[in-house]
């Protein structure tokens, strides 16, 4: 992969430890900022798209769960089949929590139509009122990957045309980055199921 001048990795794993506190509480991945004496936390950027049934959606949709987040495209002949995978193993871990969703951001629009994207999550028996598949704008969709610290780029010389990491992101009801698995690394889902009955289970004290 080639460099690439986004989130660097090191300094999520740095921001990561430096967000851990005392207490069992999941931190706050990115830069934090302190106004008027609060500390205000990084947010995902502004979602605009369509999901796999044409339906138009936003952040206002996401204001009231959890979700965790990828980001893909259906003709990816790499990574994305492995991380899909791991994607269906939380799917099914967290079938029990009405308040967390599962969404898939496509970074190949011009071919993953709503359409193509219904079938796709028809495919693996995706719920559609449990998992979204979102398509939009392609560079909207570079830039807001770049909010969840994931590499999304176009590269003719990558599988597929496109480069992009394979990273799992847990995400609260404030739009707060607070978790993360590798979704080419089985051995780490475990970790962030655990984390998102966590933080599901902070909202029910």
């Amino acid at each position: 992969m080639k460099t690439f001048q986004y989130f660097p990795i090191i300094t999520l794993l740095a921001l990561l430890t430096s967000c851990r506190n005392s207490s069992n509480e999941l931190p706050y991945l990115g830069n934090t900022t302190i106004v008027d004496g609060k500390s205000v936390y990084h947010t995902v950027g502004n979602i605009d798209h369509y999901n796999q049934d044409s339906v138009h959606m936003t952040n206002q949709d996401f204001k009231d769960v959890i979700y965790v987040a990828d980001f893909f495209f259906t003709s990816c002949p790499s990574i994305c089949p492995r991380v899909t995978k791991e994607m269906l193993r939380i799917y099914d871990a967290v079938n029990d929590l009405p308040d967390v969703k599962l969404v898939s951001f496509t970074i190949d629009p011009v071919r993953d139509t709503p359409h193509r994207l219904k079938l796709y999550a028809d495919n693996i028996g995706a719920d559609p009122s449990k998992w979204y598949f979102l398509t939009g704008d392609k560079d909207g969709t570079f830039a807001l990957a770049d909010t969840y610290f994931v590499t999304a780029y176009e590269d003719p010389d990558s599988p597929g045309g496109f480069d992009h990491s394979g990273k799992i992101i847990l995400v609260d009801k404030e739009g707060h980055v607070r978790s993360y698995s590798e979704g080419t690394e089985p051995q780490s889902t475990p970790k962030i199921i655990e984390d998102i009955r966590k933080l599901d289970a902070s909202y029910k004290k």
